[in-house]
This record gives C-alpha cells, sequence and structure tokens, in this order.
C-alpha cells in the first residue's frame, strides 16, 4: 500500500498523553519520547484518533477552496452529509451556494449513490461468492479489512464509491456538453471524512481516481453558511432523491437497497466486532453488511461541523420530504445511465484488493514461527494489563514492537521495577561484601 495518508500528526501539540493509542483499531499509533507515532502501513485514516485527542494534535490534510482555480471549469461533488450541516429548507440552495463561491457545476453524489445503488441490486441478485457482500462505500472500512482482516476481502462489494461514480459521470457529461478536455475539469469532492482523501491519492480497486480533489466540509462551512443568507430564490439543481441523500446517516445505504437481509453498524470499534462474528461465519444468513467508520454514519464524519445526531435527525426529514417525489428522481438515475450507457461493467473494480501484511513479523515463514514463539515467550512474562504506559496500546503490540526490534522489555514498567528491584538487592548484596583479604574465617 501506498503511505498517501490524510492524518498528520503536529508534534508541537502533542503532549503523549496515550488516549489516541487506546482508541486506534488498528494499533497505528506508538508513544515514544512523550511524543505519538503514527505507523503508516497499518493507519487506515479512519479519523479515530481526530475524536480522541484532547490536544488536536491530530489533524487531516485535505485541499483547500483555492486549488480549484487551478482547472478551467469547477465541478463540485457534495457529500449527502453536506446537506446535513445547515438547516435549509431547500437543498437547491445550498448547490446554488456552491455555484456562487467558485464552482462552474455540481454533481449530487447522493444521485450517484441511487446509480451505485441500481448496479450493487444488479449484482446481488447475480452474485454466487461468500455472504455477506460488504459495502466498499466507506474506504476505512475497506483498509480496515485489508488490515486486520485480510480473509474477508473476497466478501468486498466490487463496485466504485459514490464518489468515484459521480466523478466519473460528471467529467464525461463535461466533457460531452462543454467540448472540454478532461485534463481542464476540476472535480472536488466536499468531504465529511479523511479517508475520502487517501483513497484519491490511494485508489481502492482502481489504477486512479477521477476526484481531482478533496475540499473539507468543515473548510467551507462558514463561507456556504454566509453565503446562505444571501439568497432567496434559486432554480432547480438538485436531482437526488431522499434514497440518496439517505446514505449519510447509518442504514441508508441498505434501506436503498430494499433488502431484508442486511446488518448496518457505524463506528469502526463496532465494525471490528460484527467483522469477527462474520470472519468466524456467524452471520452466513446476512446477504450484505453495510459497514461505516464513523459513529452515525458519514454525518459523524471527522470533517463536519453539526452535531451528528442533529445532522442525522436533518437528513431524516430530508429523505422523508422528498419521499413523495420518488417516481420522476428514478427517472433521472435511468436517464444517467441510458445517456452514458453504463452498465455494471463500467463500474466494477479494475484491480482485486490486495491484502495488507503489516500484521505479518517477516516475509519467511521459518523466521516468521520463530518471532512468534519469541513473542508468545515475551507475552507471557508480561503483566497482561494492557495500561499502555509503555507506549504501546497492549501487551501483545509491546510484546511485538520488541521482537521487531522497536522496544525493549524494560519499556513495561512493571518488568522495569522488578529488574530495578533485582539490582538494588544485588547493590545491598555487594554493599555487604568484603575483599578476600579482609573476610573472617570463623574455622
Amino acid at each position: 500500500m501506498k503511505n498517501l495518508h490524510s492524518i498528520m500528526l503536529d508534534k508541537e501539540k502533542c503532549k503523549g498523553c496515550t488516549n489516541c493509542i487506546k482508541r486506534c483499531p488498528t494499533e497505528a499509533i506508538r508513544v515514544r519520547n512523550s511524543k505519538a507515532r503514527i505507523i503508516d502501513q497499518r493507519c487506515i485514516d479512519c479519523g479515530e484518533c481526530i475524536r480522541t485527542c484532547p490536544y488536536h494534535a491530530k489533524y487531516a490534510v485535505t485541499d483547500s477552496l483555492e486549488e480549484i482555480n487551478k482547472f478551467q471549469y469547477k465541478v463540485a461533488l457534495p457529500a449527502p452529509s453536506f446537506y446535513a450541516q445547515f438547516e435549509v429548507d431547500d437543498v437547491n440552495k445550498l448547490l446554488y451556494v456552491l455555484l456562487d463561491i467558485g464552482f462552474d457545476d455540481v454533481f449530487e453524489v447522493a444521485k450517484a449513490a441511487e446509480i451505485v445503488t441500481h448496479f450493487t441490486k444488479q449484482f446481488i441478485l447475480n452474485n454466487k461468492s461468500k455472504k455477506p457482500i460488504i459495502s466498499s462505500a466507506c474506504p476505512a472500512v475497506v483498509r480496515l479489512i485489508q488490515t486486520k482482516f485480510p480473509d474477508l476481502i473476497e466478501n468486498i462489494l466490487p463496485i466504485a464509491s459514490p464518489m468515484e461514480v459521480a466523478a466519473y459521470i460528471a467529467k464525461k457529461k463535461i466533457q460531452r456538453e462543454k467540448r472540454i478536455e478532461e485534463g481542464k475539469i476540476g472535480v472536488f469532492f466536499i468531504s465529511p471524512c479523511a479517508a475520502k482523501m487517501t483513497y484519491v491519492n490511494s485508489p481502492l480497486g482502481f489504477k486512479r481516481s477521477y476526484v481531482d480533489g478533496v475540499i473539507a466540509i468543515k473548510d467551507v462551512y462558514g463561507l456556504v453558511r454566509s453565503k446562505l443568507r444571501e439568497i432567496k430564490d434559486v432554480k432547480l439543481l438538485s436531482i437526488a432523491s431522499g434514497k440518496g441523500i439517505g446514505w449519510a446517516a447509518s442504514g441508508g445505504e441498505s434501506l436503498a437497497l430494499e433488502i431484508e437481509e442486511y446488518v448496518n453498524v457505524d463506528g469502526i470499534h463496532n465494525v471490528v466486532k460484527v467483522l469477527e462474528e462474520i470472519e468466524n461465519g456467524r452471520l452466513k444468513d446476512i446477504v450484505y453488511f453495510e459497514g461505516l467508520a464513523c459513529s452515525g454514519g458519514c454525518v459523524g464524519g471527522p470533517l463536519t461541523v453539526e452535531n451528528p445526531y442533529v445532522a442525522k435527525n436533518r437528513i431524516k426529514r430530508l429523505s422523508s420530504k422528498l419521499k413523495d417525489k420518488e417516481e420522476s428522481f428514478s427517472w433521472w438515475t435511468e436517464e444517467i445511465i441510458n445517456s452514458f450507457s453504463l452498465k455494471l461493467e463500467d463500474i466494477l473494480f479494475e484491480k482485486e484488493l490486495e491484502t495488507n501484511p503489516v500484521l505479518e513479523l517477516d516475509s519467511d515463514i521459518e523466521r516468521a514461527m520463530e518471532k512468534f514463539e519469541k513473542l508468545n515467550n515475551i507475552l507471557s512474562m508480561l503483566p497482561g494489563l494492557d495500561c499502555g504506559a509503555c507506549g504501546s496500546p497492549t501487551c501483545k503490540t509491546l510484546a511485538e514492537d520488541i521482537v521487531r526490534g522497536f522496544a525493549n522489555d524494560t519499556d513495561c514498567i512493571f518488568i522495569l521495577r522488578e529488574s530495578i528491584k533485582e539490582l538494588a538487592n544485588k547493590m545491598v548484596e555487594l554493599s555487604n561484601k568484603l575483599p578476600p583479604s579482609l573476610e573472617r574465617n570463623d574455622e
């Protein structure tokens, strides 16, 4: 995997408190010399450390709004969760504001979500492979599976995410209608999460991404909110239905599929628990698993502004409001699919997802077995408290770090204490010892 991550560490702000190491789902953070260190190969950019850090030492690197000016024609791809950040009675106002702040066009990711739903139904109907099928919409969950659950890679839905489909259609549409070369068209995703930025840098299942940049919702929130006050009457821009917008919250994707045998889970640690169940063969009757890294779904992303519970309620209200217009919105979906002659094959993965071998102790099997035995021996000597004082999240990860040569057994405060006690006893013993010439022999 390429180390092109969005989540970074500000060492100046880091206090070495160890809060982050306990929350990282892939144990990608260590604390050494009173500073956190992110292990790139393990990081899945879920953003859990951003939420956890009380000193705001973790942050996401995304594109600034000024980046759009590098392109002749600029297109905004608002995530469905973008709508939930504002108290508006009409989504068209938000889309109009995006045009007002510098974009030339808008293509709703919510509409692309409906297109993905259409083709996912086809895939489920014809799928004869492993069940449950695992949604590929959340890149953090896909990378989690590559890292911790490699046996489940075959279960992942091999279909492009709504963001990628939206970018693909937007560029084809503009090339056709405006006669502008693809390289001069800049497509930017308005994102709730850092994982999407990492996806653009290092696509999953594809050789390249059609997305040219990712702008955090929080970075345009203030500007959009100030512009909203000036807007009164707007023309119809939105063609997304309530089902597409519903993808912003946990369960929205599954509900849009209109199947009964599904499980939807939000929050990365909850996702881990369910993936363990799937790996152990306990959810074989489930057809579809929707896992989202953020609590509440994308509305709870680390790059959003609004309270996730308030945002989730807004998505629910928006979806309900548009329910009566489902038929007309469905027409738009069919129109786009037919207009671009889209087929399932057009949005299937171009290449297989690979396992992230970061958990392997060695590429050589014999050496790996030797290291594994050494790891278990070290682990048996550790207290098993998983206190994190050593700078590793658990006793097991400390044992692994020692085997890899990144730590010492005395990093454990309990082993260090015993070593000091042993050394102190030896010093007392030595302090009472006399040279042979001075020793008394009572015999």
